[in-house]
């Protein structure tokens, strides 16, 4: 793929993803066929600031969980009240890595 294009989606698309994580994604982006180009743009990434603000608000019935696809995690939350708050709590602190992780996996199942 052209670079200037690579560097445009990661401008506009590199906060759904961890910062070290973005040159290897550039590279592979720019290494991928073109005929992938389209459904890379069509990805639609979840925002991890927004999770992060479900996960205060109703983390402790795994909403924040379900949101990005870990849905046994969700489960498990939801009928524990997020571990009895501390699961939730924790969540806090890492579910925009989370978040971010997954958007990275969706977009490896593209670019592969």
């Amino acid at each position: 793929m052209e670079a200037s294009k690579v560097d445009m989606f990661i401008l506009a698309n590199g906060k759904f993803f961890e910062s070290h994580h973005v040159g290897m994604i550039r590279d592979r982006l720019i290494s991928t066929d073109d005929s992938k180009w389209v459904t890379v743009q069509t990805l639609q990434f979840k925002d991890p600031t927004f999770i992060l603000i479900v996960s205060l608000l109703a983390g402790t019935l795994g909403v924040d969980r379900f949101l990005i696809g870990d849905t046994g995690l969700g489960i498990g939350k939801l009928l524990t009240c997020g571990g009895l708050g501390i699961w939730a709590i924790i969540d806090w602190f890492m579910i925009m890595g989370a978040t971010r992780e997954k958007n990275l996996d969706k977009l490896r199942l593209v670019i592969s």
